[in-house]
């Protein structure tokens, strides 16, 4: 008679050791190769099974309009043109290392092998950590649970949206901003854009937003901003958490659900010059319990890759964001948060690295102003906003109505974003690729992934390119 086959794998320790030894199993089985790409639509026929297979969400959102443009800087660096890269909101390696104490701590925790299923709201020491953070950097003292650790700052804004927003209610939001269009649409809620001017720095005002408020559900803000690395100015803020907590007063009066900031502040850490980092609970603390901050180590440690932010919130929002989020797992890989949590308790080495990170990012910034002020000074067409905050220099291209040296008459952004990456190597992002409408030749400059070579070698590039239309 034949042995039955075990319907398990038996545990057995040395197969987990260290041991560069093969191990045979039995599990593989020789099978016929399947060219699987024969038996899919692909191409046209692919798009037409798109077309009637996929869900209206799937069709009707937009994927990223800065990867598009990444795609066409790549393609020019492969023809072996120089390209100074200013289009990436993330960290070159080489240029903005993540913290050594960081990098160790990690390693720890893998050697550990803490490499299980964290909480679905994140692991006690790291929601401390953020807990404690909070208190010795923005005098805010909240109780653990109102910390969720999650996998970056995206899920906490998506879980955000999905926590406080249903069908058809209104989310305001200041343009140009990051992806609210897009989050908007994933939440199936109504956009209601608040305009803005480069003279406020791009930031919304409370008597912008006065008359948007009625109704609306969720209000998000971002300072410091991207696209812009501009940042809100306290009166302001402190004139805005007013408008909220008025609004709310009235609701609670009238039976309406009560309106919710969402503030990010993934940039706090990176401030510049006079600017101040300012919250609302700080300027106005009744709004603690209408405000939903979403923050993560990816900016202020330059730790993109290592996903992990959180948001905090009062514990009842906060329940049901875990919740919502733990169903598609998004949390932070477990040895990341182990690591985190350490790095964030260690009060001087932060500070100190931090201190280091904001002077490598704030002269790559003063250079790249100075040199477009000196520009703007010949007469060219070009104008930029001091750096605030973030990585980000927001810059104008006034090239509209203009001739480039092929004869084309200027008359949008995509025009003025490809004469500047094919005339002077030099990639930027359109403000269009953050919701703003207008065509004014606002780019997104940032330095996160540039040497300060790079941007010297930039500006005499630019300046033949500005002068090269007529």
């Amino acid at each position: 008679m034949r042995a039955a086959v075990p319907r398990f794998l038996p545990f057995c320790p040395d197969f987990y050791d260290d041991s560069p030894q093969p191990r045979s199993t039995s599990l593989h089985v020789e099978r016929r190769l399947l060219a699987c790409r024969d038996h899919m639509p692909l191409g046209p026929e692919g798009e037409h099974a798109a077309q009637h297979g996929l869900s209206p969400l799937a069709l009707q959102l937009i994927g990223s309009e800065i990867l598009k443009i990444a795609a066409s800087v790549r393609a020019l660096a492969a023809q072996g043109h120089t390209v100074c890269n200013l289009t990436v909101g993330d960290f070159l390696p080489q240029q903005f290392p993540i913290p050594r104490i960081l990098q160790d701590a990690v390693v720890r925790a893998y050697e550990r092998r803490e490499t299980n299923y964290p909480p679905s709201d994140g692991m006690p020491a790291m929601r401390e950590a953020v807990c404690e953070l909070y208190r010795r950097t923005l005098g805010l003292d909240y109780p653990i649970e109102s910390v969720a650790v999650f996998g970056g700052a995206r899920p906490a804004i998506y879980g955000t949206y999905r926590a406080i927003v249903g069908h058809g209610e209104r989310v305001i939001y200041s343009t140009p901003s990051w992806n609210n269009n897009h989050y908007v649409r994933l939440a199936d809620a109504v956009p209601v854009e608040c305009d803005t001017s480069p003279e406020e720095g791009f930031m919304p005002t409370a008597n912008r937003l006065r008359p948007l408020l009625p109704g609306a559900r969720l209000l998000c803000l971002n300072s410091p901003l991207n696209p812009t690395g501009t940042v809100i100015d306290a009166d302001e803020l402190r004139r805005i958490s007013e408008l909220v907590l008025d609004e709310n007063l009235r609701r609670k009066r009238s039976g309406e659900r009560p309106l919710y900031v969402m503030y990010d502040q993934v940039y706090y850490a990176l401030t510049f010059g006079q600017a101040r980092h300012h919250t609302p609970p700080e300027l106005c603390p009744e709004m603690a319990a209408y405000t939903v901050f979403v923050d993560a180590i990816s900016k202020s440690l330059s730790a993109t890759g290592l996903r992990v932010g959180w948001a905090v919130a009062p514990p009842y929002i906060m329940g049901r964001m875990r919740d919502i989020l733990g169903h598609v797992g998004a949390w932070a890989p477990r040895p990341e948060q182990v690591a985190t949590a350490e790095i964030l308790r260690d009060a001087s080495g932060l500070a100190a690295f931090q201190a280091h990170m904001n002077r490598e990012v704030e002269q790559r910034l003063s250079l790249l102003y100075d040199g477009i002020s000196k520009l703007q000074a010949e007469g060219l067409p070009v104008r930029a906003i001091p750096p605030q905050g973030a990585i980000y220099l927001s810059v104008q291209f006034d090239l509209h109505g203009h001739q480039l040296p092929d004869g084309t008459v200027v008359a949008n952004n995509e025009q003025v974003r490809s004469h500047l990456l094919h005339a002077a190597g030099m990639a930027v992002v359109p403000f269009q690729a953050f919701g703003l409408r207008p065509e004014t030749g606002w780019m997104r400059l940032s330095v996160g992934a540039v040497s300060l070579a790079d941007i010297e070698t930039l500006l005499p590039r630019l300046r033949q390119a500005l002068l090269a239309v007529a």
